[in-house]
Formats: C-alpha cells, sequence, structure tokens
C-alpha cells in the first residue's frame, strides 16, 4: 500500500488525461452541466475533445444545450505550486431545444482554467469557457463554469 502510494505521488507528468465535470452554464439562467473531456499534451500545446450537457428549464425559456468541441490548449509546460494553467479555443458542433424549437449548427469556444495537483495523476479542474454559437440560437453567447476531476496517464 505504502509503494502504491509513492507511486502514485512520484508520477510522470501527463501525456494525456480524461476529466469527468459538473457546472453551470449561466446563459440566459443557471442550469447544471455535465460533461467529459479527453485530451493530450505536448508540452506547451494541448488538444482536446469535450463533450458536455446542458438541461433545459422551461418556466425560465433556458434550453438546453449539447456541445461537441474540438480544442486547442496553450499550457503551463509544467505546473507551477501545483498549479498547471492553461488557455483553450476551439470549435465544433451543439444543439439547442426549447420545447419543440431545436437548433443544430457549427460553434466556436474560448477559455481558460487551471489544473490543480491533488495525488499522483488525479487533479482538480477548475474552467470557464464562452461560446459563440452560429445559425439561429435562442443565445448566440453562453457562458459556462465548471469542476472537475482529472486523471493524468
Amino acid at each position: 500500500m505504502l509503494a502504491m502510494l509513492m507511486g502514485l505521488a512520484m508520477a510522470a507528468p501527463a501525456y494525456a488525461d480524461a476529466t469527468l465535470f459538473i457546472g453551470s452554464t449561466t446563459t440566459p439562467a443557471n442550469r447544471t452541466t455535465k460533461g467529459v473531456a479527453l485530451g493530450v499534451g505536448l508540452l506547451v500545446v494541448g488538444f482536446e475533445f469535450e463533450f458536455a450537457d446542458t438541461g433545459e428549464t422551461l418556466l425560465e425559456a433556458a434550453p438546453s444545450l449539447r456541445t461537441g468541441m474540438g480544442n486547442v490548449l496553450l499550457q503551463t509546460p509544467i505546473p507551477v505550486a501545483g498549479m498547471q494553467f492553461y488557455f483553450t479555443t476551439g470549435g465544433g458542433v451543439y444543439r439547442e431545444r426549447l420545447g419543440t424549437r431545436q437548433e443544430t449548427h457549427l460553434g466556436v469556444n474560448t477559455g481558460g482554467g487551471v489544473k490543480i495537483s491533488l495525488l499522483g495523476p488525479i487533479r482538480a479542474r477548475l474552467d470557464y469557457r464562452v461560446f459563440r454559437l452560429r445559425g439561429e440560437p435562442l443565445h448566440d453567447t453562453v457562458h459556462r463554469v465548471y469542476a472537475g476531476l482529472n486523471l493524468a496517464f
């Protein structure tokens, strides 16, 4: 058990990672967002695919939003005080629904965050994104914030 804990604590820098996250899409009202992100890093530049799902709230006229985005990350090459900061931008597809109304089109996103070392390859991840949705969505600019558990491998 002690050897396993020491191995986790002295793990090599990550070349790939996976994140499970939960957060809030704040446009036009706060709604829960859940998702997963899979990424690969090449020292300063990283690439990531992310899928996220936000539920609708009919009473507040807040549509559901599903996004599938491919992103490029610029990140600090090594953690600074146990934190690896990053900036990200990318694009992909989205589907927005409210009642019987639906829009599927392309979108882009920009944001940033931090991956915080917890124990070995396990990190916490905090992220903020701004999505610009093309086509005719109800809301063409959407903000999202989340926290997640990240596993580096």
